[in-house]
């Protein structure tokens, strides 16, 4: 389903086009039947015989009631451009033009009305002014129908015109969060309150708990009716009424939001922004505003990011402060007036533009991966991508367990957020040459510890171990006891160093069991004077080259032996007592003690009192 507004000067026609189309008079007040002029919003529903079905949404074309106009505006799709053919353009006319150019309209019919009033000649006068008024906007290029409400003439083809575009519309998006702005609240007997709107993406379904915003509270959808139906579920593009039970009317207002839990009320607003022409002379880089977002007018300040406004036409980035926060959605269209006299300025959209269009084969997933390349190497998880590209947050973990299977997308863990591929490639790319040029220049190195990459890199360490741990987890770096490296990477000491240690930790013949000092060792380590040896000596310890218990060093030859001599004592005779290992392995309890402990604590034995046996993994 769709919307189809009017928009038009005062007394053009607007709400006897709708009651030709539709049946349905869209003036709801009394007043207004009176007065024979629309002040505020109105609504009819037009239906096809082929199931093509929409909301239509009539505006207040006095100047007075533009506020009203833009309540309703934000959630057209079709625009009908109302231009009585015996007055031509008026001031209204370009005005509502220049707001729905702002918001989501994707298509327009300009709708000649009081055909029945000229002739061909100043017919065809009227539509070369249309024409004129409408270059560069959205409605340029659009169908011209003049049609007269008390003849009937034109109403057909504009029916059929009506029906092509809403038929050769994309559907809103209906996985999106839930949102639908509120411009109607009113007490029902029997049934309490109903607000109603247009749905701007989504699906609405009864049973369903939400958010209201203003008062901030969760409530339940006990019913849902479209145009006097009631349904079960509510797809996006549709005019809906929905039944809140346990809310007072006395809460809500105009301008309330009804969603789920994907954003958060903010008074802060990033976002793009056109000016109109002429603006120029009213815009500050801080202007006191009006703002329309949805169906709310905040008052607020526009703060450009840059020290002068920009001309007109052209995007700039500024930031909307308003007075009361308010929930918004990426791509989510606004319009801003002056406060005093409330001119037009301009409008835009709120975000950075990473949203997809409704138009796009994949939005969604489009929208995911636009957010995640412009987060760069700052790590998000699938509830922030979610709110920031406009999609649940239960499909963007789908989006992206589908870019990571692609290759578009890097997981870290511990905590758990995504990077874009392209981004997680390029920091690879460094990080490789990083270790690359190391483990050439230090051979003797185990690798690279974080610390040293991330202030090479000028990355935050933090972020850095958990992008190393995840390159590691795919197999793309190696992880050793601290340290990173290619998974090519082979230490190898240097002769000097080499001979270092055959000198310092070697076995007696006459013991050959028994360590060396770790102490000795140490002292040995700061006497020399060998390029990188302290770096050797941690690479030997990490390899298993070497092994450190309690205070000694030993080979990992020796630790090799002592442990297979464990193993055929325990099989030998069961579970043993720190004697029967003492004299199994043949040395004293000065060393015993530390190496049974030693095997306790790298799992290849396990106490049980004052025995010891072996874990089952400890078994070969």
């Amino acid at each position: 389903m769709h919307v189809v507004g009017t928009a038009g000067h005062v007394d053009h026609g607007k709400s006897s086009l709708v009651r030709a189309l539709t049946g349905t008079d869209p003036d709801r007040w009394i007043e207004e039947q009176l007065r024979g002029m629309t002040l505020d919003l109105g609504f009819a529903h037009l239906r096809f015989d082929d199931g093509v079905e929409a909301g239509i949404v009539d505006v207040p074309g006095h100047e007075r009631f533009l506020h009203n106009m833009l309540a309703g505006a934000a959630g057209m799709d079709v625009l009908l451009l109302v231009v009585a053919a015996n007055e031509g353009v008026r001031p209204q006319t370009l005005e509502h033009l220049a707001i729905v150019d702002f918001l989501n309209v994707r298509r327009a019919i300009v709708v000649l009305t009081k055909r029945d009033l000229v002739d061909d000649a100043a017919l065809a006068e009227v539509e070369r002014e249309v024409r004129a008024a409408i270059d560069g906007t959205v409605a340029q290029g659009a169908p011209a129908i003049a049609v007269s409400t008390l003849s009937g003439d034109g109403i057909d083809a504009l029916r059929a015109t009506i029906h092509a575009t809403l038929a050769a519309l994309p559907p809103r998006p209906a996985g999106a969060p839930v949102f639908l702005p509120v411009d109607r609240v009113f007490a029902l007997p029997g049934h309490g309150t109903i607000v109603t709107g247009t749905l701007m993406q989504g699906t609405l379904r009864v049973g369903e708990t939400l958010r209201l915003e203003p008062p901030g509270r969760a409530v339940r959808v006990r019913a849902l009716h479209v145009f006097g139906s009631p349904r079960d579920a509510v797809g996006a593009g549709a005019r809906v009424a929905v039944n809140l039970p346990g809310v007072e009317v006395g809460e809500l207002r105009r301008g309330a939001v009804l969603g789920d839990d994907t954003f958060a009320p903010n008074a802060a607003l990033s976002v793009r922004f056109r000016a109109l022409p002429g603006a120029e002379r009213i815009l500050h880089r801080r202007t006191p505003v009006r703002a329309y977002l949805g169906a709310a007018e905040i008052l607020g300040t526009l703060v450009f990011d840059d020290a002068a406004p920009p001309p007109a036409a052209t995007p700039a980035g500024a930031t909307l402060h308003l007075r009361r926060a308010t929930t918004t959605y990426p791509g989510e269209a606004f319009v801003v007036r002056s406060v005093s006299p409330k001119t037009l300025l301009g409008g835009g959209t709120v975000g950075a533009g990473a949203v997809a269009s409704f138009d796009a084969v994949a939005p969604d997933v489009e929208a995911v991966a636009s957010v995640l390349a412009a987060a760069g190497l700052s790590p998000r998880t699938a509830a922030e991508l979610g709110a920031r590209a406009n999609v649940r947050e239960e499909r963007a973990v789908e989006i992206l367990a589908e870019l990571v299977a692609s290759g578009s997308a890097r997981r870290l863990q511990k905590p758990a957020g995504y990077l874009d591929g392209a981004a997680a490639d390029a920091l690879a790319e460094r990080i490789g040459a990083s270790l690359l040029r190391r483990e050439s220049e230090s051979a003797w190195m185990l690798g690279t510890t974080s610390l040293a990459l991330a202030r090479e890199l000028s990355l935050d360490e933090g972020f850095l171990v958990r992008f190393l741990a995840a390159e590691a987890e795919d197999g793309r770096l190696a992880a050793r006891a601290g340290y990173f490296a290619t998974v090519s990477h082979r230490p190898r000491l240097s002769e000097e160093q080499r001979a270092f240690f055959e000198r310092v930790v070697v076995a007696d013949a006459a013991q050959p069991l028994v360590p060396v000092p770790l102490d000795d060792v140490v002292g040995e380590l700061r006497r020399a004077r060998i390029p990188g040896i302290a770096q050797a000596f941690d690479t030997l310890l990490a390899t298993g080259a070497l092994v450190k218990v309690g205070g000694d060093v030993y080979r990992g030859v020796q630790i090799a032996e002592i442990r297979k001599r464990l193993e055929a004592a325990v099989r030998s005779t069961g579970p043993i007592t720190m004697s029967r290992f003492r004299d199994a392995v043949g040395t004293t309890r000065k060393y015993a003690v530390p190496l049974m402990e030693w095997f306790d604590a790298t799992g290849v034995t396990v106490r049980d009192g004052d025995v010891r046996a072996l874990r089952q993994s400890g078994l070969r």
